[in-house]
């Protein structure tokens, strides 16, 4: 049986000719980065799927907006990625105009742990 093949985001065509792949790691960070800047309801036959992050740049930034990133951020990725993630540990943090959220998730079945920040700005 063959390892699964991974799509790469964004879509692109690789120099054989066809899709281009991804490293097993690389494609769990891009559902991670799909499930926090979706917004519920923008998915069809998924309504529940996202986070709303990208709902929240006109809220005014707070330790409490934050705290509530921090807990249905956590919760939702435990709901649609929990098979793929074991989270260790996911916080959200409020600095000036900025919210960011920095994860500590490890890779099913392999364990590999990964440290990852999300928001703006990064790739």
């Amino acid at each position: 049986m063959s390892a699964p093949f991974n799509i790469d985001v964004p879509l692109r065509i690789g120099t054989d000719g066809r899709i281009a792949g991804a490293e097993y790691a690389a494609h769990v960070r891009h559902m991670i980065k799909a499930f926090l800047f979706t917004n519920p309801g923008e998915r069809v036959m998924r309504l529940e799927f996202g986070s709303g992050l990208l709902q929240l740049p006109f809220s005014p930034n707070s330790p409490e907006l934050a705290a509530a990133v921090q807990l249905t951020g956590r919760a939702g990725l435990e709901r649609w990625l929990g098979d793929v993630i074991e989270i260790q540990a996911f916080e959200a943090s409020a600095d000036d105009a900025t919210l960011s959220v920095i994860m500590t998730y490890a890779l099913r079945p392999s364990s590999d742990f990964k440290t990852e920040t999300f928001g703006p700005g990064e790739p």
